[in-house]
């Protein structure tokens, strides 16, 4: 996809590791930018030695840095620093996922940079960002989920702290530095200057509170953790059937009375206790309790084809393996491969942007050997090896 891409012609020298980072030049390279990872002599990516692996390689490296290249380099030793600095002068990204600073002492920081490769773009994503009294703590995604917020909304009440299933601190994180990216890119396109991002995982999470940090304000009351169901919508959770559950977001008053014909309980519609969003959603409870009746007549499939049948917003809970096998997914491209010479083929979620005009294949190249790029790197310097 390098080639055609909307982001074809953009180098960015990745100096990620582990999720937040290798996660953003992933969306870039997905895009069509070439990512060339630089990385320690050696041991490389850190998550090159975090499993599950298969023959030997990490499943979790190869999901995260497909279609990019490497390239070992000690950023303290004058050689390997001239190569990355020849790097430097040909590309149009720099991508660090270091605590802030890192890169200041290595004497890279964006003062330098910016005036020696006046056109580069410095995108920094770190724990907790460039300024403020924990610049210089190290962070991990649990640490910013438990510290902004996201962990004392998840779960049921009463219950012992619970992480989000998937690392959502390193990923939002990846994410909005990728906007910061494209956005910088954009910017550069008009001025002609780089500029510096300066992403930090808690000030993300902070960003996807939404609902929590309205209901905040707006009550005086930090909200907790309330299991499935939505804080402001009802019905919108999951819902006990004859055999299992099923989500059933009926987000309005009209498809509220259509789920209540839909169930066979029409009465519902009329009860004082149920007649608006608001006093559904105070009353949640009885709700669940009359819903939950009427819902354990039937399996979740017959309950499904019904709901669905009548326009209502609903879904199976499914689990990893029933999502990448749900026709639904294969039809958007969203399970992809890649070959790697080591571990045979690899399926791995696919790129969510679908772009007018840009190819989606449903192959990717492999995530790279450990300095494996470095023969072809150094030739196109014009350094020898």
């Amino acid at each position: 996809m390098r080639d055609t891409g909307p982001l074809a012609g953009v180098t960015v020298i990745d100096l990620t590791r582990v999720l937040a980072g290798p996660y953003c030049t992933m969306v870039l390279a997905d895009l069509g930018a070439r990512v060339i990872k630089v990385e320690a002599p050696a041991r490389g990516d850190d998550a090159r030695h975090i499993g599950p692996f298969i023959n030997g390689r990490s499943a979790y490296f190869m999901s995260l840095n497909r279609g990019k290249e490497s390239i070992a380099l000690d950023l303290k030793r004058e050689r390997d620093r001239a190569i990355f600095e020849r790097l430097l002068a040909r590309a149009d990204v720099l991508a660090e996922n270091y605590r802030a600073g890192t890169l200041d002492r290595l004497g890279y920081g964006w003062p330098r940079l910016h005036a020696s490769y006046p056109r580069l773009i410095y995108a920094a994503t770190s724990g907790f960002g460039a300024t403020g009294p924990y610049r210089a703590r190290p962070a991990y995604d649990m640490v910013v989920q438990a510290m902004g917020g996201i962990m004392s909304l998840t779960g049921h009440p009463g219950g012992p702290p619970t992480r989000v299933g998937t690392s959502i601190g390193d990923i939002a994180a990846g994410l909005f530095t990728a906007i910061g990216v494209g956005t910088a890119l954009f910017h550069r396109e008009r001025t002609g200057e780089g500029m510096m991002i300066d992403v930090a995982m808690l000030d993300c999470q902070l960003a996807i509170l939404e609902n929590a940090i309205a209901r905040y304000v707006a009550t005086g009351e930090a909200p907790g953790p309330i299991g499935s169901r939505h804080p402001s919508i009802t019905p919108f959770e999951a819902y006990a059937t004859a055999d299992g559950y099923i989500v059933i977001a009926a987000g309005n008053d009209p498809l509220f009375a259509r789920m209540c014909e839909a169930i066979g309980a029409p009465e519902l519609a009329g009860d004082a206790r149920f007649t608006s969003n608001d006093l559904r959603t105070r009353n949640h409870e009885p709700l669940k309790r009359e819903m939950e009746r009427a819902l354990a007549s039937r399996g979740s499939a017959a309950w499904l084809a019904l709901l669905e049948g009548h326009g209502i917003p609903c879904g199976p809970l499914q689990d990893v393996a029933q999502v990448m096998a749900d026709p639904q997914i294969a039809a958007r491209n969203m399970v992809v491969t890649a070959d790697d010479p080591d571990a045979g083929r690899l399926r791995m979620a696919g790129n969510p942007l679908k772009l007018s005009g840009v190819a989606d294949p449903p192959t990717r190249a492999p995530a790279p050997a450990l300095d494996g790029d470095r023969a072809a790197i150094l030739g196109e310097l014009g350094i020898e090896p």
